[in-house]
């Protein structure tokens, strides 16, 4: 859009614009089809802004703001603790008791399939043995070679 369409372009839409201002618009949309097109998407985007305007104010029936606030003061106050966290006291209950059964399937499946595995020494208790006199007979390294060797099988 050239320069002469914006500095005036919210006037023109509005109708306010001076005539003077108008004729020098209009020569311009006579010789330019692109301002032309764009001003009349505008206008038509205008119109249907303009049609979604309430025609009259809504006015809310007697006695509206008393009966909220007496609904307000019925309301039952929420825990304290609720609303620290930002929700209601059933969501509350539900979470932490997902929690705990998603603790108690976990432990399960651990108990269950750990329960198999073999059990020898760890490789803290492997290091440690490296002193002890069984290692006196043969190089350290290449018995300690051969006892985590034999850990990992």
């Amino acid at each position: 859009m050239h320069a002469v369409m914006m500095e005036s372009l919210e006037e023109l839409l509005s109708g306010s614009l001076e005539p003077a201002a108008l004729r020098e618009i209009e020569a311009h949309l006579a010789t330019c089809p692109s301002c032309r097109e764009e001003i009349s998407a505008m206008q038509d985007l205008s119109g249907m802004l303009v049609s979604l305007r309430a025609d009259e104010v809504v006015e809310p029936t007697a006695g509206f703001y008393s009966r909220v606030v007496e609904q307000v003061g019925r309301s039952k106050p929420a825990p304290w603790f609720a609303g620290l966290l930002g929700f209601d006291l059933a969501f509350g209950r539900r979470l932490v008791f997902a929690s705990l059964l998603l603790l108690a399937v976990m432990g399960s499946y651990l108990v269950t399939h750990e329960a198999g595995l073999a059990v020898g020494p760890s490789p803290e208790a492997i290091l440690a043995q490296q002193n002890a006199p069984a290692f006196e007979t043969a190089r350290a390294e290449d018995n300690m070679l051969v006892t985590l060797t034999a850990y990992e099988q």
